[in-house]
């Protein structure tokens, strides 16, 4: 028996060779959903079994990005209280547009009072820390402007004329801006502090929106909610590489690079969960379900796990990174109290932040008008703040970091 389980065993080996090698060479632009399957197998601080102690080593960056200072953590520099020079001197605030009011509400971390409503813009989407970390900018979609906020006093400054700015990143060169024209199709490379237009780059999908770049910062993976797919984007050429279906009825929203910067982790709402995504292959290598409604997607200060806002059921799910799988679920409470704007009792946690000091994960309520202060270490509800109509992309202010690749607080 012996005998006849190694040879059955070598056959296996030998069937799963010939596979892999005539795999080798095929086209990756375009795949179907793949089947959900068991995370893979990692080893301690995010590594995967088998890989090398220098995780996904950056030889070949960005002409100008900073020098990645730790290649198993690209979040090394977003450390607890780990403040810049630059943000030191910010007035800790929490930012939260308000869609359906054309206005921007700021509450006080320290005791969840708040401190000032202020109008801006049409249908304000998010609130973007800029790449050099002096101004914090609300998109104004329908407004098609960008209102610009001192984050030393709160006070927002002369709106500048934008197209269609549903939201808005920076390469992490900070040469550019892109703003995410989502209803235009397009992604319009502006300058950082002008807003000029430099070029406008078309994609070949709908609903672009979100996305994250690639620890080399050579290249990006956006979301494309209307069409089901994930584009990669050459960062100084400028052009879309290649295209990732994730099948009929897929909606990815949040993308979001693991420390080590071998996985790109993708929400999707409707799927409810997190799709995990090879960039360099452009290929789905699992999906983990969290919860109705997937959306949001925020690493912890010590970079050991990844919080997933899940605003069809309540929920936050806590994925480990080094687990490759969901550790924690924290369910938020219905609110029982009465607020004009408030749709649902029933909490729709959206987009947000982490706080400074890494103990409070912050996050809109959508479809309640409200905002959640949770505590990181139990999940627990510390506060529930009524706000105006659709808050959507909060942005927690100062936040570690050396600088901004945008959305509510992409920071590296």
């Amino acid at each position: 028996m012996r005998r006849w389980s190694a040879l059955l065993i070598g056959l296996a080996i030998l069937v799963v060779v010939i596979v892999d090698l005539t795999s080798t060479g095929k086209k990756t632009d375009s795949h179907p959903r793949a089947t959900p399957r068991a995370p893979v197998q990692t080893r301690s601080g995010g590594q995967k079994a088998g890989q090398s102690s220098d995780c996904h080593a950056v030889t070949d960056p960005l002409p100008g990005m900073p020098a990645v200072t730790d290649p198993c953590n690209i979040y090394a520099a977003d450390g607890a209280g780990d403040l810049s020079a630059v943000t030191q001197s910010a007035r800790p605030l929490i930012y939260v547009p308000n869609s359906l009011n054309n206005s921007v509400t700021e509450i006080d971390p320290t005791d969840y009072q708040v401190v000032r409503t202020f109008a801006v813009g049409a249908l304000p989407q998010h609130v973007v820390p800029s790449w050099d970390l002096k101004t914090l900018w609300v998109t104004n979609d329908q407004g098609n402007s960008l209102t610009p906020i001192d984050p030393a006093t709160g006070i927002p400054g002369t709106p500048v004329s934008v197209e269609d700015p549903y939201n808005m990143y920076f390469t992490p060169d900070g040469r550019y801006a892109i703003v995410v024209a989502e209803a235009l199709q397009r992604l319009d490379f502006r300058d950082p502090h002008t807003m000029a237009l430099v070029h406008s780059l078309p994609v070949p999908c709908h609903g672009v929106d979100h996305m994250d770049f690639s620890a080399d910062g050579t290249y990006l993976i956006a979301s494309c909610e209307f069409s089901g797919k994930l584009l990669k984007v050459d960062v100084a050429g400028q052009s879309v590489v290649g295209t990732l279906s994730l099948g009929s009825g897929a909606e990815p929203q949040d993308v979001k690079l693991s420390p080590d910067g071998t996985v790109f982790y993708v929400a999707d709402l409707t799927a409810g969960g997190v799709w995990e995504v090879d960039g360099d292959t452009f290929k789905t290598l699992g999906f983990l379900p969290t919860g109705k409604g997937a959306h949001g997607l925020y690493v912890s200060r010590d970079a050991q796990d990844l919080y997933v806002s899940n605003r069809g059921s309540g929920t936050v799910s806590v994925i480990s990174f080094a687990k490759r799988q969901v550790v924690a679920t924290w369910s938020l409470p219905p609110e029982t109290g009465d607020h004009p704007g408030r749709s649902s009792d029933a909490a729709s946690p959206d987009m947000g932040g982490v706080s400074a000091d890494g103990k409070v994960l912050w996050l809109s309520g959508r479809y309640d008008s409200d905002v959640y202060a949770i505590d990181t270490t139990t999940g627990r509800q510390l506060a529930r703040i009524p706000v105006g109509y659709g808050p959507h992309g909060l942005c927690v202010w100062p936040q570690p970091g050396r600088y901004s690749l945008g959305h509510t607080g992409i920071l590296r």
